[in-house]
């Protein structure tokens, strides 16, 4: 049979990647997918240094467009990035009956829903295993794995920057704009590392998990994102001293407390205290993992590298796979791109943070007298919030001999963040209280 012929839209750091294992193990590969894979046409921008990659293996183009236009390729696989060109080449390649194979997570966050129902209409695949977690099959273990389970939570270290860097803070005990700068001289961040440090990479991952979890559409828009760039090492050490661990977490969970108000799904990223027990607490460096909580089959955890060529590479290369054993089935017979029929997404509500229910650590530089605890806690009382751990420090260990404040830090039980708030704001207005009171989310993850 013909092989099936792949167009790269993109050759780099990826694009290259998946090039190389296809060359390698393009035995294996067509053993498994019942045809061989060619790639028989590759776009950039610097044509010289693609064909010193593929030689004469494949037609090298600076237009991508040539790529959607040639009625010999069969499938695109998209590994340019971004949000507007590749919307529109994804669409194009949709309109021209092709399937598409995307790395994209923030192409599928924003624009997800349009991208779907368009190859939905046209009887095409879109496949994304490589948009989250690099080479880890979490899309794979959430659309089929766990499709008998009523899937109840789901949370996850999705970027490897924020992971090294606070994985360093702590073994190190230096702050972040120090560890930042190293991760940026080693490679790990980006020379802009807004996108990472800031959450948002890890947003767009949780929202595609999160519709495919729950069968509702993408939503990033409605993400709550909280980046790591406010942590210092002090709250990482306490939170060691406490038993636990801070990583900045990608959380999706079924809620449905009583009442309209209180039933959706939660969606959010941020610095998050874990038990140092739990497994993902102790993943290191640069490795993501996604722990996943379903009905009837408890917790399961998926680890492994979340970047780089070669691991990302496996997860477009299954996609390719995938689409090669299917290309010819009904489309009403494939993997619904969700998880879900497409018929039967529902559009619940993604919960304002204000409604989201968890428990805290909070860190109050306070002034070492008589009463301030006391006060503390009465505040905390009025709203609705328990008391589950509390630490005190002498004050000399923070401020030297003769320090006149101390650290008080507060573990919660679970409490509306609506009335963490409330709290917080008359806490700050206490006179004792002398710097902004630091809240970390805590999650148990039993």
């Amino acid at each position: 049979m013909k092989p099936i012929q792949v167009g790269l839209m993109g050759l780099g750091t990826v694009g290259a990647g998946v090039y190389e294992v296809l060359r390698r193990n393009h035995e294996e590969i067509e053993r498994r997918a019942g045809r061989g894979i060619q790639v028989a046409m590759v776009s950039r921008r610097d044509t010289a240094r693609a064909r010193a990659l593929v030689g004469d293996t494949a037609a090298v183009v600076a237009d991508p467009r040539e790529i959607i236009r040639h009625p010999d390729i069969d499938i695109v696989v998209e590994l340019i990035g971004g949000y507007q060109l590749a919307r529109e080449l994804v669409l194009e390649a949709i309109a021209a009956g092709k399937h598409v194979v995307t790395a994209n997570k923030a192409l599928l966050a924003v624009h997800g829903t349009e991208i779907f129902e368009a190859a939905q209409r046209h009887g095409v695949m879109v496949a994304f295993e490589a948009a989250v977690a690099g080479g880890i099959p979490i899309i794979k273990a959430l659309r089929e794995g766990l499709t008998a389970n009523r899937i109840q939570w789901i949370a996850g270290i999705i970027n490897g920057t924020t992971n090294f860097i606070l994985s360093e803070m702590r073994d190190k005990g230096l702050d972040f704009d120090v560890v930042l700068k190293e991760a940026q001289r080693l490679g790990y961040a980006e020379a802009d590392p807004t996108f990472d440090i800031e959450g948002v990479d890890a947003a767009h991952k949780a929202t595609l998990m999160s519709a495919i979890a729950f069968g509702i559409p993408v939503q990033f828009d409605k993400a709550y994102v909280e980046g790591i760039t406010k942590l210092s090492a002090t709250d990482i050490r306490y939170a060691e001293h406490l038993g636990y661990r801070i990583k900045l977490l990608g959380i999706t969970k079924r809620r449905e407390g009583e009442g309209v108000q209180n039933r959706g799904v939660e969606l959010r990223v941020h610095p998050t205290l874990v038990p140092a027990k739990r497994l993902i607490a102790n993943v290191e460096g640069a490795m993501n993992a996604v722990v996943v909580n379903g009905d009837a089959v408890g917790t399961t955890l998926y680890y492994g590298k979340g970047a780089g060529s070669e691991p990302t590479a496996s997860a477009v290369i299954a996609d390719l796979v995938d689409v090669t054993r299917l290309a010819t089935s009904d489309p009403q017979h494939r993997v619904p791109h969700l998880a879900f029929q497409p018929g039967a997404l529902r559009d619940v509500s993604v919960l304002p943070m204000e409604r989201v229910v968890t428990s805290y650590y909070l860190r109050l530089r306070v002034a070492d007298q008589a009463g301030v605890l006391a006060r503390v806690a009465a505040i905390l009382a009025e709203t609705g919030i328990s008391i589950d751990a509390l630490l005190q420090r002498e004050a000399d260990e923070v401020g030297g001999e003769g320090s006149t404040q101390t650290d008080l830090i507060i573990l919660t039980h679970e409490a509306r963040e609506g009335a963490m708030n409330t709290a917080m704001a008359q806490l700050q207005g206490l006179p004792s209280v002398l710097a902004p009171i630091v809240r970390i989310r805590k999650e148990e993850l039993a």
